[in-house]
């Protein structure tokens, strides 16, 4: 009696290469409920091999200063929010843990909400440290974005219940006399990175939508203070909010 396509379907979710599929006596079963769940579980395989090696190429970098010294303590740090009109610069510090695999881990700009919030919940349960660091919009405006961005980043770097020996930073060189690594574009380089990357973003995003309970004429929920027409048009509506960097145009001028 053949197996029915339901039970040929679970069987096929405890199987993980193709070459387990081919060896089944179903593999060459003709009929198309058959085939189809046997080419559907083969492009899942595929998929999760692609996420796999991408995984390992993002560990290059920290695979790298492993080998130099097994007990490196390595930090990855991002930010998010050196572009937007309105509201602080988040840092994020993180020391991933020990045997860490986050499937899909990646830049949090390539990534969707949902998946963003499926990687912050388990970052948070596992990491073995991470740290915040916030510049707000009135250092931003006195000592520019950049300085501000590298502020809040050493702000994270001490806020860490453990001391790092080395940092992997995305795309920034800071004053410190602990080692250092800055990759372009590191958040889609280094799986540190990365995870910072999901952190801050994630962290931000819910600053900028609990001030859209304040302030909601200005879309801070969806524009996480970028702007975008609904917030210039807000601007020029109800005005210039203590949110907004001073600095920045098209504010700028408007302030003055």
């Amino acid at each position: 009696m053949k197996q029915t396509i339901k039970d040929i379907k679970d069987h096929l979710a405890t199987l993980h290469s193709v070459n387990e599929i081919q060896l089944q006596p179903f593999y060459k079963d003709d009929r198309k409920g058959v085939q189809k769940a046997i080419v559907t579980r083969i492009k899942q395989l595929d998929k999760e091999q692609q996420l796999l090696n991408q995984y390992q190429a993002m560990t290059f970098y920290e695979n790298q200063i492993l080998a130099n010294d097994g007990n490196a303590m390595i930090c990855g740090i991002d930010e998010v929010g050196r572009g937007p009109l309105a509201g602080p610069v988040v840092a994020c510090a993180v020391i991933l843990n020990h045997d860490h695999h986050y499937t899909g881990l990646n830049d949090s700009k390539q990534l969707t909400a949902k998946k963003r919030k499926v990687l912050e919940r388990q970052l948070l349960e596992e990491l073995h440290a991470y740290a915040f660091g916030y510049a707000t919009v009135e250092e931003i405006d006195e000592i520019n974005i950049y300085e501000a961005t590298k502020l809040a980043m050493k702000r994270a770097i001490n806020g860490l219940s453990v001391q790092p020996t080395h940092l992997l930073i995305d795309a920034m060189t800071l004053e410190t006399d602990i080692d250092q690594t800055s990759l372009v574009k590191g958040d889609a380089k280094s799986v540190s990175i990365a995870a910072a990357s999901v952190l801050a973003k994630e962290n931000r995003d819910r600053y900028m939508t609990q001030l859209a309970q304040k302030f909601p004429e200005y879309g801070f929920e969806k524009n996480v203070g970028y702007g975008t027409q609904q917030h210039l048009d807000a601007i020029k509506n109800h005005g210039i909010l203590n949110a907004h960097r001073k600095t920045f145009q098209p504010i700028k001028s408007l302030y003055k």
